[in-house]
């Protein structure tokens, strides 16, 4: 089986990331069902150890910062996010690098007949199988599992962790998590496993409540982030930002300064969820995590897409907030980096999202706003999202594509202008691919792979 042809027998699978979810119910997601194809295929996931991390806001950031410190350390670590920017292989790293197109087409085709067997079985689920396959057969160290959707019900759900981590919760996917945070909490929290330590970032209160409560009732020892291990920031520029660790109750030789590569404020708490979970590691003899080797694993960790300065001149600025509070986030750090900054916004997001939520943290930063789509399928129409700025009180130019976006913001750019890109990781990966073609970047053409939909 070619690569694009087993992409294809892929996506053929039930695909809840193209098309909205109606409901999030044990008959939709079955965890029975990957636990029956996973038996099928000898329990992978069984074979190393597993960080799982959960959350709203984060989870990726914190996830690939512990792959980054372990691949540091000099472990073989795995590492299972979603979605991806440009290639679906993204998904499956070991040591920062996707799975190949021949190993990938090569796993799926030996697991097809297997798929077969498994009625209703979706594209997540298979995937995520195929990770703990892949990791398995490669012989990870330890594997950073990123939960798909909510926790509870998902895929990932399957697995005994090291350590279970949900990073902050705010309402997203509130048609099928629940309309209040501790509704959401409570799906969040379907991660936690008995007896298995769980590291929150800090929380609002009504969230934090749901996160104790069910800790105890499973008897999980509760580590809160910002309480019991603390952070200060320290200073920030274009190349990172550096955050102060402390122990609230003991010493550890973790505590101190270290240097962040990624931008944005909010990085400082993920950074800070990350540290944590690792001085626990070090506590239970994992000792190959020492103050060197997380100062070089942070400090070298890579995340596209997240406050990414894709040029300085004009400054083009790429993020993938998609709800309104990790928009209302991008909008505090802007004013913190870029205090005398202006922007052009190039915005767009997928339907099912609280558009009208994030352009009102979003527009009193834009002086002019040009409204595109991706080429995702759930795309709102820019014409939708106009609509949606002038009831704001803001006027939209329209652009067809994100390609095109581009070349509309430069009309529009003067001294102390930047342009922002956000809306969606769909509309964030459009971009980065539309500017790398402008821009003629040496990129090798299978990272700018165009997805069979």
């Amino acid at each position: 089986m070619k690569y694009h042809d087993a992409l294809r027998y892929l996506y053929g699978l039930v695909d809840y990331e193209k098309r909205r979810i109606e409901r999030y119910t044990p008959e939709e997601f079955r965890l029975e069902r990957v636990v029956t194809f996973l038996e099928k295929m000898g329990n992978p996931q069984r074979a190393y150890p597993k960080i799982h991390v959960a959350g709203t806001k984060g989870k990726g950031s914190v996830a690939v910062m512990l792959a980054s410190v372990a691949r540091a350390g000099g472990l073989n670590v795995g590492l299972y996010t979603s979605p991806h920017l440009h290639t679906y292989r993204e998904r499956l790293q070991i040591n920062g690098e996707p799975i190949s197109r021949q190993e990938m087409a090569a796993l799926i085709e030996e697991i097809q007949p297997l798929v077969e067997t498994v009625p209703g079985i979706t594209i997540f689920e298979v995937t995520t199988a195929l990770a703990f396959r892949y990791f398995a057969r490669r012989e990870v160290d330890l594997a950073v599992i990123e939960v798909g959707l909510g926790g509870r019900l998902d895929a990932t759900n399957v697995i005994t962790p090291l350590i279970s981590i949900i990073t902050s919760l705010s309402l997203d996917h509130t048609y099928l998590l629940g309309n209040t945070l501790a509704e959401i909490a409570r799906e969040k929290a379907g991660i936690i496993k008995a007896g298995v330590t769980v590291i929150s970032a800090p929380q609002r209160p009504e969230a934090m409540v749901v996160l104790r409560q069910i800790a105890g009732e499973r008897r999980a020892p509760f580590i809160q982030v910002g309480q019991d291990w603390t952070w200060e920031p320290g200073n920030h520029s274009l190349e990172g930002q550096t955050l102060t660790f402390q122990c609230a109750a003991a010493a550890s030789d973790l505590e101190g300064e270290y240097q962040i590569s990624l931008l944005g404020d909010f990085q400082q708490e993920n950074a800070a969820t990350a540290l944590t979970t690792l001085a626990v590691l070090q506590e239970r003899g994992h000792d190959w995590i020492t103050p060197e080797v997380v100062r070089a694993g942070l400090s070298q960790t890579l995340w596209p897409g997240r406050m990414e300065m894709l040029n300085r001149e004009p400054l083009l600025l790429v993020d993938c907030a998609h709800n309104p509070y990790s928009a209302q986030t991008l909008a505090h750090s802007l004013q913190t980096w870029f205090p005398d900054k202006h922007w052009v916004l190039i915005y767009g997001a997928s339907n099912d999202k609280d558009i009208r939520g994030m352009l009102r943290a979003l527009l009193p930063l834009s002086e002019h706003v040009v409204a595109t789509r991706s080429y995702h399928p759930r795309a709102a129409s820019p014409y939708t999202l106009a609509d949606h700025c002038a009831e704001l009180g803001q006027g939209a130019e329209i652009a067809i594509n994100p390609s095109r976006a581009l070349e509309q913001v430069f009309r529009h750019l003067q001294p102390g202008r930047g342009i922002l890109a956000t809306g969606s990781i769909f509309l964030v990966a459009d971009i980065r691919k539309s500017w790398g073609q402008k821009r003629q970047l040496n990129l090798p053409q299978e990272d700018w792979e165009d997805e069979p939909w």
